[in-house]
């Protein structure tokens, strides 16, 4: 090529890019306007039935999507600071949506804001009433005994805990993501929550419930850099109705914190962050001992390499310690939240799940 050829050629991809450019700070401008207008895109939407509604708690059946259904029906447990529409974001990125489409019958209990008359509410009320309460309605609506059990973060810890304490009951199989295990493991989670500053008493006993806004600022200090990185990504994403899209349901969802009952958030604190009753084998619930030794259930535990709320070290002991002979723990890319929604989600947790619950759930 002579020199005036690449010369022009080069001209004219220099053109292009400030074409690019200049459209894009165009769009920036158009989009800046909608997205401060509108609302964002409609969350949760794939149909579901009300099954029980008790104070915090909320149990919901998702209408099948498939003439033939596996036999063991799904319940899907939300940890209990978060909405569960993170498992049902938007057709096509709704982990929900995808289990249904694959055969499954799937439930979920997701949970509201507790009342204050709820501040009284300690773990066993979550996993010896809520969960087993919720178990018993899903067999009357399904017809069948068996049931899987499928946790997400402290979903997955209290369905851990309720499988332990009733080896006997009627859980077939425990599927969970991001579990934590080892709390002495969470180390931002433990700085803040040093027994020597922190007075959880004083919190509890003058607030009654914990609320969001601590919790919400507990997570952002563990990556307080994140808020103003994305802020400054979506500005120069704006002309990208995808990942502004993508954006805001996960915004969303992140900044819609709920409290804590108070007496969860004690007890929490004190036997699981400062005394880490349960990796030492020295957590007792409502009298009883919690050996997860005692889970001879099939047990399938997800964990992210990048999580920086349950890192690795956190939740690595759970599939040590349960007595399961059929035990898998799957360590996937991505972070606390992309393990379980998004693109990432679609790619690599959802066909894993699918596939260790197909052979599991006839």
């Amino acid at each position: 090529m002579s020199s005036a050829a690449s010369k022009s050629a080069a001209t004219a991809s220099i053109a292009a890019r400030i074409r690019t450019e200049v459209d894009r700070a165009l769009q920036r401008g158009i989009k800046g306007l909608e997205y401060m207008s509108s609302g964002g895109p409609a969350l949760g939407v794939t149909p579901r039935d009300l099954l029980q509604q008790r104070g915090t708690l909320a149990l919901y059946h998702y209408r099948p999507m498939t003439d033939e259904i596996y036999r063991v029906p799904l319940l899907l447990v939300m940890a209990v600071t978060n909405r569960g529409y993170i498992l049902d974001l938007a057709p096509g990125q709704s982990l929900v949506e995808y289990l249904l489409k694959a055969g499954y019958d799937v439930f979920v209990i997701d949970w509201n804001a507790p009342r204050p008359d709820e501040k009284h509410l300690r773990l066993e009320d979550y996993v010896q009433d809520f969960i087993p309460d919720s178990i018993a309605r899903v067999q009357r609506a399904s017809g069948v005994d068996d049931v899987t059990l499928v946790g997400y973060c402290m979903g997955g810890l209290l369905s851990t805990l309720h499988t332990a304490l009733n080896p006997k009951g009627p859980v077939k199989n425990l599927a969970v993501f991001t579990t934590p295990i080892d709390f002495g493991a969470m180390k931002l989670f433990s700085s803040w929550s040093d027994q020597r500053h922190f007075d959880v008493d004083k919190l509890v006993d003058t607030l009654g419930n914990a609320p969001p806004e601590m919790i919400y600022r507990s997570f952002d200090m563990l990556r307080p850099a994140d808020t103003i990185a994305g802020k400054v990504q979506l500005l120069d994403n704006l002309w990208n109705d995808e990942f502004v899209k993508g954006y805001r349901m996960f915004d969303r969802w992140a900044s819609d914190i709920l409290p804590l009952p108070g007496e969860f958030f004690r007890q929490t604190t004190k036997e699981l962050m400062w005394a880490n009753k349960l990796a030492t084998n020295q957590l007792v619930l409502g009298g009883k001992k919690v050996d997860l030794g005692k889970i001879k259930v099939p047990v399938f535990h997800a964990v992210a390499e990048h999580d920086h709320i349950v890192p690795y070290d956190a939740a690595r002991p759970l599939v040590a310690m349960v007595g399961s002979k059929d035990k898998e723990e799957v360590v996937l890319k991505g972070g606390h939240v992309s393990v379980v929604a998004g693109a990432n989600a679609v790619k690599r947790l959802w066909p894993r799940l699918d596939a260790w619950l197909g052979k599991r759930s006839t």
